[in-house]
């Protein structure tokens, strides 16, 4: 790929509790020198300026996904009112592993209804997941309205975005939904396998240096 096509994929991302806001600042400058399709940072963050055409995306429920879904709601409501674009939320992950599939829906039903016009992405932490529950996540996601499914929060013990994961929700979505894959992607080699796995976003915080390694 061509880094300037890789770059309009990327979500560059700054989630580290600790950041400051210069270092918000230097994340927004240096996604507009590198083009990419959005920022991504803490709700605490909110709201930043941006220059005209870069997005501005943040998380939800992050990184457990254990919060009460009314919290998740209206965390959701306040990053879009503050300027979000798009909200990356957290799914119940105790609901996950109880096959509770039903209540997952609901909750990422209410945190779409909270975003308005803003496009939601479910983060199912695909690495703590079996591949039942990945296909179950990824249609409890299109039943509630989602607009992507995305692997992971970059947070997890279990590890972040994979191949086979990737394969799997782009298999379950097919193409009516965006796939996501974050956590974990270093090199241009690994980003390039995560698109040809079928993601369509790509989850980056060393957006940089992996686009450094691209021609242009």
């Amino acid at each position: 790929m061509k880094r300037a096509e890789l770059a309009k994929l990327i979500d560059h991302t700054l989630l580290k509790p600790e950041s400051t806001s210069d270092d918000v600042a230097a994340l927004v400058a240096e996604a507009a020198r590198l083009g990419t399709f959005s920022v991504c940072v803490s709700p605490n963050q909110l709201p930043i300026d941006v220059p005209e055409g870069l997005k501005v995306a943040t998380v939800c429920g992050f990184p457990s996904g254990a919060h009460k879904t009314e919290v998740k709601a209206a965390e959701a409501a306040r990053s879009v009112a503050e300027g979000a674009d798009e909200v990356d939320m957290v799914v119940n992950l105790r609901q996950v592993k109880e096959g509770d599939f039903e209540a997952v829906r609901g909750d990422i039903a209410a945190v779409k209804d909270a975003c308005g016009s803003a496009l939601l992405k479910v983060i199912i932490e695909s690495a703590a997941l079996t591949d039942d529950e990945i296909v179950a996540c990824c249609r409890a996601a299109e039943d509630a309205g989602a607009d992507f499914v995305k692997t992971s929060t970059g947070f997890h013990p279990s590890g972040g975005a994979s191949v086979p994961a990737v394969e799997l929700i782009a298999a379950t979505v097919g193409g009516r939904l965006g796939v996501k894959a974050s956590g974990g992607i270093r090199t241009a080699e690994a980003a390039q396998a995560m698109v040809r796995a079928g993601a369509t976003r790509l989850g980056l915080s060393a957006s940089a240096a992996i686009l450094a390694e691209l021609p242009e």
